[in-house]
């Protein structure tokens, strides 16, 4: 009968459990999908101080790079930018201090790294104020170059998923108000849907009438739109530009959330201060007129990683897992960046109940 291990078993054992909970150790830094069957959708945060320093676009590719390679991993289905897509719609003569890049240099450099999602992923992105002429706000209509750098036909993918459009404050069709329409992998139908930043009450009456349409009746419908709710959970009110026929938070919510019955995720971004991850982030739930859960989120770090002249956000996204139960939602917060060096990876994940929590969409 054999009563004890030989010394060399022992240490044999040792290791392998120090190497086994290394390896889990780093394992934990990565994001992970919790269930068999899980999907994921990525968020952006607005990507403005990433794409108006040259300096900072490498790391934007790095973002754009781990989305990617995660993409069977973690069954990343779509990706969803929360607008700012530059710091300037038509600059021609940037200082070199609050910018380095003319307006057209930044559009295309963020067409650029959505390029590297195109033919892989779709993904849907909003406009932001700085998408527009943001220092000519008396002039109207507010004009973008979004349509000649995201035209419908840019990714084929979401050419497949695109449903309905409707026109920009210009009087051009463009995806800056747009709907796609997917399936999980469960076969649940899901309408994303992107609405202009302070849309015009023309178009929240179109993306109304969209999502009334018997067609998508039984659809989860995600809006995404840019300036909605602040840190303090709260739905914006009005902002500091003097726009005609513009609505934000409280006004979306009051004209297209509540009234309609398949709205039951908000997502949007805008909000943010510097380093200081609580002031870039909001949620809130409420209850839409047919009874049924809104869940709304806003995910921002324009100004982490040193403020607004620093290296663009820290390389932060957030990871939503939707779980194959249909309606559980686990939220993370990941930054690939940081993730890149042994020295840093510890700082790849935010904790806090703010940025690491579950919902259900019921």
């Amino acid at each position: 009968m054999r009563t004890g291990r030989k010394p060399r078993e022992i240490i044999c054992c040792l290791l392998l459990f120090v190497f086994t909970a290394t390896a889990q150790e780093k394992d934990s830094i990565q994001p992970a999908l919790g269930s068999e069957g899980s999907w994921s959708v990525v968020v952006l945060p607005d990507p403005q101080n990433y794409v108006k320093f040259k300096r900072n676009q490498p790391l934007l590719d790095m973002m754009m790079n781990w989305i990617t390679d995660q993409q069977e991993r973690l069954q990343i289905k779509m990706v969803l930018c929360t607008g700012d897509l530059v710091e300037h719609n038509d600059i021609i003569n940037p200082d070199g201090k609050k910018m380095d890049q003319t307006g057209k240099q930044q559009w295309q450099a963020i067409s650029a790294a959505f390029g590297k999602l195109d033919g892989r992923l779709p993904y849907v992105a909003a406009a932001g104020n700085h998408d527009y002429n943001i220092f000519s706000y008396s002039h109207w209509p507010k004009y973008t170059s979004y349509p000649d750098y995201f035209p419908a036909d840019k990714n084929y993918l979401n050419q497949q998923l695109l449903r309905e459009v409707t026109k920009n404050p210009e009087g051009r069709l463009s995806l800056e108000n747009a709907c796609f329409e997917w399936q999980s992998p469960q076969g649940k139908p899901y309408l994303f849907m992107t609405v202009e930043f302070a849309p015009r009450d023309t178009v929240l009456q179109w993306a109304r009438s969209v999502v009334s349409q018997e067609k998508y009746k039984n659809h989860t419908v995600i809006l995404l739109t840019h300036a909605y709710l602040n840190y303090k959970n709260e739905r914006i009110v009005q902002a500091k530009y003097d726009l005609q026929d513009a609505h934000y938070g409280r006004d979306i919510w009051e004209k297209l959330v509540k009234p309609s019955a398949n709205i039951r995720l908000v997502i949007s971004g805008h909000i943010g201060e510097k380093n200081n991850a609580r002031k870039h982030v909001g949620f809130r739930t409420d209850t839409n007129n047919a009874g049924k859960t809104v869940h709304q989120m806003t995910f921002n770090a324009q100004a982490m990683g040193g403020g607004h002249y620093g290296n663009g956000g820290d390389g932060w996204l957030r990871i939503l897992e939707f779980l194959p139960d249909g309606k559980t939602v686990k939220v993370k917060t990941f930054s690939p960046f940081f993730a890149a060096s042994p020295s840093t990876e510890h700082l790849a994940r935010r904790r806090e109940t703010f940025d690491q929590f579950t919902f259900e969409l019921n």
